[in-house]
């Protein structure tokens, strides 16, 4: 963290007795967690198993509003918290897939969700994630850039917004390793200035930035606990539970 940047703080997120069901089917049920302030924490699972779901929920995206339970930010439901409010109580979602934005110039699309954004802020943001803030900040959030280039420009958007909680979806996917190590800079910084951030993720190496992981398997949450712990499911490959068709679920294993 910088010498004259301030930490920002992180809230207390809880999930309490949360379940959801979508097109009929229980994608999330009774879902219980502490995500304790100032960490970095991971959901691993298989495919399906409710961890996108769940932060979706949490952001408060539509499609995700109507779910038995609650979500908590400081002790306070946000079930009558509208996404952009949400947003603005400093809690982020960085996308698998970042959006493109045809006509957006890189430069306000960092500025959008910055607090007393400026130039400076910009060109600060874009260094950290290792770009060129002179040949990136007056481009277009389009199809000209990379999805690695998207992604660590997303990532300068999270950073200028000195966000409190904040949740990353596989936020290796479709990137090379000096881009990906940009992203572990950038982790480590929003944890150096007090943020929470949670990764989904099926890297091992993804996992190692955690510090405590919760394991999801067919909406529950089944086990919790060190990386080190929760990690070896991971060399298995795979997830007892009570899948509908009884068989043991494959669980992809990517050694980004």
């Amino acid at each position: 963290m910088r010498a004259e940047e301030k930490p920002i703080g992180s809230g207390r997120l809880e999930v309490r007795d949360l379940s959801m069901t979508l097109g009929g089917k229980p994608v999330l049920q009774h879902v219980t967690i502490d995500f304790w302030p100032g960490h970095v924490h991971a959901l691993i699972g298989p495919n399906g198993a409710g961890k996108s779901t769940l932060a979706s929920t949490i952001m408060g995206l539509a499609g995700y509003q109507d779910y038995e339970g609650d979500v908590l930010l400081d002790g306070e439901s946000l079930r009558e918290v509208p996404v952009d409010e949400r947003a603005r109580r400093g809690i982020t979602l960085g996308w698998q897939e970042p959006a493109r934005f045809e006509g957006l110039l890189v430069r306000d699309y960092i500025l959008a969700g910055a607090k007393n954004g400026s130039d400076e802020k910009v060109r600060d943001a874009l260094l950290r994630v290792g770009l060129d803030p002179e040949r990136y900040a007056s481009r277009a959030v389009d199809k000209t850039l990379s999805g690695g280039e998207r992604k660590r420009i997303e990532l300068a958007s999270i950073l200028a917004m000195k966000p409190r909680i904040v949740l990353m979806d596989e936020p290796d996917s479709g990137i090379d390793v000096d881009a990906l190590n940009r992203i572990f800079d950038a982790i480590r910084d929003l944890k150096a200035r007090g943020a929470t951030v949670i990764l989904i993720t099926h890297s091992l190496t993804v996992l190692k930035q955690a510090e405590h992981a919760f394991l999801f398997c067919n909406g529950k949450l089944i086990d919790k606990g060190s990386i080190d712990r929760i990690g070896r499911y991971f060399e298995n490959q795979c997830l007892p539970c009570d899948h509908q068709d009884g068989r043991e679920s494959p669980f992809p294993v990517r050694e980004s």
